[in-house]
This record gives structure tokens, C-alpha cells and sequence, in this order.
């Protein structure tokens, strides 16, 4: 937390440059960057998305807190992104601290320190930058004059694996508490600092907003589980509730977006038109943890949309949230923009698609000013009786009703996107994937009257989450994951007919195992990540520089002497009674309610009819969100329409 002016890095990085990989990632200067001198500035944050700058760029929920921290005259906020092992080894020789890609500044001069988790693989990156940073790994080393380190995203509902490395955690939605966070900083630090570094996270921890990891001890039985997670601090609460946005037309950001210099993973300007999902698919995290639905209206939609295009250069357009065809409005909102952009090169994209959600006109107006590049679908389970227990309730036929009209309409190609390794599934569950592929062809074949059509299954391992009714669920191991994938391969390959025109996209079993172990970890997995890391272990979401071996090795020395080990944590089913390690962190869900709907997946499973249904459209059916967080459902519509826009 330096007072004093701090210098740019940059000369002493420049001229090993040209020995890296893409060293473009390194130098910033974006369209759109924020640069503010270090003095003017009383609170300064430094935000880290733990991957590859091409990666961690596009994050919307980092490129949203950059902006709403810059806004304010009295904050500075800059970002920083995971380097490279060719790079971490440059810095390391010639000790240049990790820095900041809009300054160069040194990440370990600022007060504080946000990472964002969208995946809990990013884990051993956040512990490289830490390092480089010349900040101590393990928070209680530290000192005031270190950064406080803070997560966020989904991954921080349980940040328990990561508590011995970060200062404190947020649940939920950023953009109100970083600026509480802010606040609290500014105060203490214009107050003198009074009782150091302690005294600022005591503050944080009573504020009800932040999460203090060391302010709990938890506590564990002889047979291994958790007896306790209790407070160690007389003003920490029992619970650390999670943050909710409301009224999202309030917050359009980003406005103004970042243009990357170098190439990302999604060149387009990306505009969330609602947060939240009621439809509840029972292995969803990012569904039950961000709920209620709360929906931009088109005016705001609309707005956005052109801000972006004209701030940004960008001639894609993505309309980003969970289930974008749900937007009660969504109609309009497809028709107006098509409308406003149509003879212009701006295109306009739906991420994946519910199957019930989807219909061919909102697909044309998409695809009208565009490339018809092809459609994406989600029914996740592999058979009917699986859709039922995840509560994903399309059947067989409405998929084969939706592809034949995309078909019928002009689309070659269609994306498919299951899990292996739900709770219940059997091989033949699996085994359906390949029938319903090969059924899609066919009918493709008939109603478009080509053959030149595809089909691509893509399908990856399921990975049990907190906060969701599968989080006592007993997660398949990776030898019988990667046989079900085996035999579904062979299945599509063995057939003449059809097999060409199936293209066949998996992961392997063994990094879901890794995931699961960190998603539902709890403290004593620590140390098995700061063994991975001494190990060499960076990028694990990455396949090239993923080692399952490595995982392994560090979770025997690590987990030694617990009483527990990986099997534990991922293949074992738990009980109604036990204490999950994130129990004290408040989603809003009613854990009775959880409980509740998981034992009617497994009712479900033996045949019984049970739907839950989206509380946008029916009653509330008590999950405890809205109640407990003092939130409500924010959706239309509204009844406007787009109006053209005078000059494009």
C-alpha cells in the first residue's frame, strides 16, 4: 500500500519483450484504457482476471468493476492478467515485480488486490501472481503494507480452498460493494491507519458485505467431516451474505468497452440484457447462486448496443445471459436491432439457446444483417429420463421439432452441448447422445433435402457445485467417464450412414476430478494447492500445462494425516446432516429447499413426475431468495419498441 508515487516498470520489462510470446498481451494501451496519475488517486485497486490476457480481456465482470472504480475521481483501478511461464521466468531472473498492463505499476504497491474466479482452476495462477508481486502467499504473513487480496466471482461461494491465501471474499454482484470496500478503505487509511492491517479487515468483516476468512475457524470430526465453521472474532457474523444488483438499467456498463490490441477469445462487444435464472436446472451453479431475474429493458438494450458499436469498433454483438431467448422482451429487442443495423455490418448473436425458448423468426432476425454460422443448443442430459432429473424438461421429440425447422430454414449446422457423469446416469443414458445425434441427421437430411449437414455433440464431465441441489451429489469417476465417452465415440463412428456428418468434441475425466475436488473442498485443500503450485503447477484449465499426476501426487502429500483424501471430496455422496465447508455463506438458497429438490431428482430418476417450474411465469415455489435477500423478479415487459436510430 505505498503512499508515494510509484514508478512504471516498463523500461526494465521492454527489452525482454522480444523473447516472449505474444508480447503484445503485456504492453496495454487498449481503446478505452483509463490512465490516472497514481497521486491524485486516495484508494487504489488492482484487478486480476487469473488467466492469459486473451482469455481474461473479454471478462465482462472485470471490465464492468474497472469502470465503475475509475469513474470516481478519488479511485484508481488497473488490471493485470496471468503471464505466461516463458514470461514468469524473465521476471523472476531479473526481478521485475508483476505489474499492471494499463501503468506497468507494481501489483503489490496497491491497497488492494480483486481476483475474479469464474472457474476455481485459476487458483494456482492467482498464487503465481501473488508471488511475483512480492506478496506473501499465506494472508496472516502479511503485512499494511501489502495489498488486501480479495475474490470474487462464482467460484467464491465457497472460497474455502483459497482462505489461506486471500484477505477476504465477495458473493455475488460487484458493483455496489467495491465501492463500499472503497469507502472503508479511504476512511481507515484517512484516519491514519489506526490499528494496521487488522483493524481494515475487521472493518471489512463487520460490515456484513466481506467475507474475512481468518475471522472463522473451522472445526472437524473424528470421522473426518466438519463438526463447525464457527466465528473466531466477537464482531464477524455467523453469515456473510451475497450481494444482489437491482435495477440493472441503473448500472449499463461497461460503457466503454476495451478494444484488445491482441487477439481474444471473443472479439465482440458483449451487452448482458438480464442477470439471474429461475428455470432451475438442478446442476446449475451460476442459476441458483444469481438469482432472482432481473431484466434490462430494450430502451436500456438498445442504448447499450449502440454506445458499444460506436465506442468500440466492433462489428459483432453478443446479447449475453444465461438463457438470452427468455428476456420477455426478446422479440423486439431481436426485431429492433435488426432493424436499426439492417444494411450495416454489425451482426447480432444469441450465446446457446434453450430448446423451448428457441423459435426460427427470432433466428432469422438474428442471423438477417449476418453470418448464419450456425445454432447452439444446451439439452445437457443424454436421454429423456436424465433431462427429467436435472430438471431440464425438453424431450426428445421438441429437439428433433427445433432442429428440423433450423434445418428446414436454411442452417447447416447445429452445436449440441451434454454432461457425462450426472447423478443417476447410466451408459445407456449416455448411449442416447448418439441416437438422438444420428436422428438429427436424418431428419436434417429430409426436410432440408441436402446432405452437406452437420451436427457437432459437444460434452464434458459434470462437476458437482455448492449452492445447488447436486452438492451432496457423489461425483463419477474419471476411469468410467472417460469409458461412457469411449463408448459414445465408438457408437457415432461405427455408423455408416450418419458418423461423418457427427462431429464429437469431449473432455476427458481426470481435470473435472481436480474441479471437483477445489469446488467442493474446504481449508485443508489448501495445501494441496500450494504443493501443485511449488510443483510447477500454472494454467490447469489450460490441457497443455494441465497434470493430473501432479494433482495427485500433491494431494497425497497434502491431504496426509487428515483422515480424508480425493475420493472424499468428490465420489462420495453426503448426508442431509453434514456441514458443507460453505454452509456459513449465504446464497439466499433455503438448504431445506436444496435438499428438497435433490431428493425429487433422485424421485424422479425412479419415475416420478415432478417439475419445477420457472417462478418468472408460475408461483413461488419458496427456494428463499427473494424473502432472504430483501430482492423481487424484475421483468417485463415494458411495452416500448426500438426506434430507429436517426444516423447509424
Amino acid at each position: 500500500m505505498s503512499a508515494l508515487s510509484v514508478e512504471s516498470v516498463f523500461p526494465r520489462l521492454e527489452p525482454h519483450l522480444l523473447s516472449v510470446s505474444k508480447p503484445i498481451q503485456y504492453v496495454g494501451g487498449e481503446l478505452n484504457m483509463v490512465s490516472k496519475p497514481w497521486d491524485d488517486a486516495e484508494v487504489r485497486w488492482v484487478l486480476m482476471y487469473p488467466d492469459a490476457y486473451e482469455v481474461g480481456l473479454p471478462n465482462q465482470g472485470v471490465q464492468i468493476l474497472y469502470e465503475v472504480l475509475n469513474e470516481r475521481p478519488w479511485i484508481l483501478a488497473e488490471r493485470t492478467y496471468a503471464v505466461w511461464p516463458d514470461l514468469e521466468k524473465v521476471l523472476r531472473e531479473n526481478d521485475i515485480p508483476q505489474f499492471t498492463v494499463d501503468a506497468h505499476r507494481p501489483v503489490g504497491a496497491f491497497d488492494l488486490f480483486g481476483v475474479s474466479f469464474s472457474t476455481e482452476l485459476g487458483y494456482t495462477n492467482m498464487l503465481t501472481a501473488l508471488d511475483l508481486a512480492g506478496i506473501p502467499l499465506h494472508a496472516v504473513d502479511r503485512t499494511e503494507d501489502h495489498p488486501v487480496v480479495i475474490a470474487g466471482g462464482h467460484a467464491a461461494f465457497n472460497p474455502e480452498p483459497i482462505a489461506d491465501f486471500i484477505d477476504a471474499a465477495v458473493l455475488g454482484d460487484g458493483e455496489e460493494v467495491v465501492l463500499k470496500i472503497s469507502e472503508l478503505v479511504r476512511e481507515w487509511k484517512g484516519e491514519g491507519r489506526p490499528g494496521g492491517r487488522q483493524e481494515l479487515l475487521r472493518r471489512l468483516a463487520v460490515s456484513g458485505s466481506v467475507y474475512v476468512p481468518q475471522f472463522y475457524e473451522a472445526h472437524y470430526g473424528a470421522d473426518g467431516a466438519i463438526a463447525a465453521v464457527v466465528p473466531t472474532h466477537p464482531e464477524a457474523p455467523e453469515r456473510v451474505r451475497k450481494h444482489t444488483l437491482m435495477d440493472l438499467d441503473q448500472w449499463p456498463y461497461p460503457r466503454n468497452p476495451l478494444v484488445p490490441l491482441a487477439e481474444t477469445v471473443h472479439e465482440r462487444f458483449s451487452v448482458e440484457i438480464f442477470r439471474g435464472c429461475t428455470r432451475g436446472c438442478r446442476f446449475c451453479q451460476a442459476g441458483m447462486i444469481t438469482r432472482p431475474v432481473r431484466e434490462r429493458s430494450i430502451e436500456t438494450i438498445g442504448d447499450m448496443v449502440e454506445n458499444g458499436i460506436r465506442k468500440t469498433g466492433f462489428e459483432e454483438v453478443g446479447l449475453l445471459s444465461l438463457s438470452s431467448a427468455d428476456h420477455t422482451e426478446i422479440a423486439d429487442v431481436a426485431t429492433g436491432l435488426a432493424d436499426r443495423y439492417d444494411g450495416t455490418n454489425v451482426s447480432l448473436s444469441l450465446p446457446s439457446t434453450r430448446v423451448d425458448a428457441f423459435n426460427i423468426t427470432l433466428a432469422n432476425e438474428f442471423s438477417r444483417n449476418g453470418r448464419r454460422s450456425g445454432l447452439t443448443f444446451a439439452p445437457e442430459g443424454g436421454s429423456d429420463r436424465m433431462r427429467a432429473v436435472i430438471n431440464k424438461m425438453v424431450n426428445e421429440e421438441e429437439i428433433i421439432r427445433t432442429v428440423a425447422a433450423a434445418y428446414s430454414h436454411g442452417w447447416r449446422q447445429v452445436k449440441l452441448y451434454f454432461m457425462c457423469g450426472l447423478p443417476t446416469e447410466t451408459d445407456d443414458d449416455v448411449l442416447q447422445i448418439a441416437e438422438l445425434a444420428k436422428r438429427i441427421i436424418a431428419t436434417g437430411r429430409e426436410v432440408s433435402g441436402r446432405n452437406d449437414i452437420r451436427c457437432t455433440v459437444s460434452i464434458g464431465g459434470f462437476v458437482p457445485k455448492p449452492h445447488t441441489p447436486f452438492q451432496w451429489a457423489a461425483q463419477l469417476d474419471h476411469e468410467t467417464t472417460d469409458e461412457r465417452l469411449r463408448l459414445l465415440r465408438e457408437a457415432v463412428r461405427a455408423d455408416k450412414r450418419y458418423g461423418r456428418a457427427i462431429g464429437f468434441r469431449y473432455h476427458d475425466g481426470q481435470p473435472g476430478v481436480v474441479e471437483g475436488l477445489l469446488s467442493r473442498g474446504d481449508r485443508r485443500v489448501g495445501r494441496v494447492i500450494e504443493e501443485v503450485w511449488r510443483d510447477g503447477g500454472r494454467f490447469d484449465g489450460w490441457s497443455e500445462h494441465f497434470s493430473f499426476e501432479r494433482w495427485m501426487a500433491a494431494a497425497e502429500r497434502g491431504l496426509a494425516g487428515t483422515g480424508v483424501d480425493v475420493a472424499w471430496f468428490t465420489t462420495r455422496e453426503r448426508t442431509y446432516d453434514e456441514v458443507l465447508p460453505w454452509d456459513h455463506l449465504d446464497s439466499g438458497l433455503d438448504k431445506d429447499w436444496l435438499w428438497a429438490d435433490w431428493e425429487d431428482a433422485l424421485a424422479t430418476a425412479d419415475g416420478a413426475d415432478i417439475e419445477v417450474e420457472d417462478c418468472r411465469w408460475t408461483p413461488c415455489y419458496d427456494c428463499g431468495v427473494c424473502p432472504e435477500m430483501g430482492t423481487e423478479i424484475q421483468i417485463g415487459p415494458t411495452g416500448q419498441k426500438l426506434l430507429p436510430l436517426s444516423v447509424v
